[in-house]
């Protein structure tokens, strides 16, 4: 039924509500028009991390491919600090209108639950567009350690409880959960070593100062490939298709699953028909042979789901998250 046969109607049935109704359809044709002449000026994507890393190189693939596809500059801006909350508050507090959109990490989620006070909420102050992508940590032993498997690591373990050191990127990050999601899925006892971030933990483990670490592909498989570590298994539930030998955590204790996410987002009161539109972008782009290629030798695989999806995968993640750190009892730096 058109637009046009549905006020008529209204008409004869409700002369009185006329007004509101034309109201209703001028602001819907509105936003419509809005949406389909969206953008037409600059679009910042914030990046709460800095350069050089998986959102910030994806960001960048995504500016260039939106600027090619919408004839608008979109331009990548870092913001790191406070572990990605700062530059996340900065789009969570800004216009709404489609101009300010962030690329974000399962970090931030987990570094606004180990605040006393969160300065902003991400369901509520956040409207999904679309997940990018999400790629596994592998499990590594430094070469002196006689684990060849995963399960051997846990008997090592549980034969000498505290006596493996475990590395990590600090407090609350990603490796760190990894760890502590082994420690409660095995049931063993292994002491964490925090170091600054990942870099040096990665040192550490390759040095031989800790025994076991988990990593992301950028920084872990030069490592394996190299024979200075030895990989054990993969985080994620499916296996990777950089190392498809790699047995799955998960395929040991069901349920394990520590995978790192990449997603876009915007300021929560953003108009839905624009966020139709840069989902749609984002699907499309990350169909390209470029982008899609980057994300295989990165070690990530692509997603491209809608924005319900990925609200209710956020929902979802932040409760596991809270989960875990409460039984873990985990502390932020």
């Amino acid at each position: 039924m058109s637009l046009e046969l549905r006020l008529t109607m209204l008409k004869v049935q409700s002369p009185r509500g006329l007004p509101s109704v034309l109201l209703l359809a001028c602001a819907l044709a509105a936003a419509t028009a809005h949406a389909q002449s969206y953008p037409t000026r600059t679009v910042r994507i914030l990046v709460p991390a800095s350069p050089g890393g998986g959102s910030d190189l994806q960001a960048r693939l995504l500016a260039k491919r939106f600027a090619d596809s919408m004839g608008q500059n979109f331009v990548v801006d870092n913001r790191p600090g406070a572990s990605g909350v700062i530059g996340a508050e900065l789009v969570a507090r800004a216009p709404a209108d489609g101009y300010t959109l962030m690329v974000a990490t399962a970090q931030i989620p987990v570094n606004l639950l180990l605040l006393k006070k969160a300065p902003f909420d991400m369901v509520r102050d956040l409207a999904p567009v679309s997940q990018l992508s999400f790629a596994p940590q592998f499990l590594m032993v430094h070469p002196s350690v006689p684990a060849k498997s995963l399960p051997e690591l846990v008997a090592l373990a549980k034969k000498s409880p505290g006596k493996l050191n475990a590395g990590s990127g600090g407090n609350g990050s990603a490796n760190h959960l990894a760890i502590e999601m082994l420690k409660l899925a095995a049931n063993i006892s292994v002491t964490h070593v925090p170091y600054r971030s990942g870099g040096p933990s990665i040192a550490a483990l390759v040095s031989g100062e800790t025994d076991f670490s988990f990593s992301g592909a950028v920084t872990a498989l030069p490592q394996i490939r190299s024979g200075k570590v030895r990989a054990l298994a993969v985080t994620s539930t499916k296996r990777t298709s950089v190392m498809p030998d790699l047995p799955t955590i998960a395929s040991f204790y069901p349920g394990y699953d520590s995978a790192n996410w990449y997603a876009m987002f915007v300021p929560a009161a953003t108009p839905a028909a624009i966020i139709s539109k840069l989902h749609t972008e984002t699907v499309t782009a990350l169909k390209t042979p470029e982008i899609r290629d980057f994300m295989v030798g990165e070690g990530a695989d692509v997603v491209g789901g809608t924005p319900a999806e990925l609200g209710a995968y956020l929902k979802r993640e932040i409760e596991r998250y809270s989960g875990i750190i409460k039984s873990a009892r985990i502390k932020g730096d």
